[in-house]
């Protein structure tokens, strides 16, 4: 993937003198930040296929995910700028990099366990994503940890609400403060 530096500045040397190859990082963030939006984009048709009973039953937690999935995409994208990378021109390519497969209709849309099964295999891959991240920057690049941090907190609550759902263990989740999306991510967002 073609990265184009600019200029340089501070917060990019700094990152690279604490030994953290910057290309490689920025390739890990752009990779992330289009399953974030991919999988933003497939979580919004599986959320209208959340119908009868059961679809009824998990609606408002797919919306959770799906909220807070786009704004995981809307907080990388300033640090892949600092870091003086940028994004596709194309948003086909773009798809295309997603460090996540597409998260897909299941086989028969309306079969809940199988849309359960989908949506855990996306939060899987994100947590594994951001862990790889937060270890390559600890310690070294603080604002780039903070933000993979924050995003991973919130991809293990994904991944244990869907396990819940799928009868895998309680994953101890209650509703959202105030009905508010991304406790972690937010600090990361501009506010309106």
């Amino acid at each position: 993937m073609e990265q184009q530096v600019k200029f340089k500045t501070v917060g990019r040397e700094m990152v690279e003198k604490a030994g953290i190859n910057v290309e490689e990082l920025l390739d890990l963030l752009v990779r992330n930040a289009s399953a974030e939006l991919t999988t933003y984009y497939y979580y919004t048709i599986l959320r209208v296929n959340c119908s009868g009973l059961e679809g009824e039953g998990i609606k408002e937690i797919v919306e959770d995910a799906r909220i807070e999935d786009r704004n995981h995409f809307e907080a990388l994208v300033p640090r892949i700028y600092e870091l003086g990378g940028k994004l596709p021109q194309s948003m086909v390519d773009f798809h295309n990099i997603s460090a996540c497969a597409p998260a897909n209709l299941p086989g028969d849309p309306r079969n809940i366990r199988q849309m359960l099964e989908v949506l855990l295999k996306a939060e899987q891959c994100a947590v594994r994503g951001y862990t790889h991240i937060c270890n390559m920057t600890m310690g070294k690049d603080h604002r780039t940890y903070d933000l993979a941090l924050a995003i991973l907190h919130e991809e293990i609550e994904h991944e244990a609400w869907f396990q819940e759902l799928l009868g895998n263990g309680s994953s101890g989740h209650f509703l959202r403060q105030g009905g508010q999306n991304s406790p972690y991510v937010s600090k990361f967002l501009p506010t309106r």
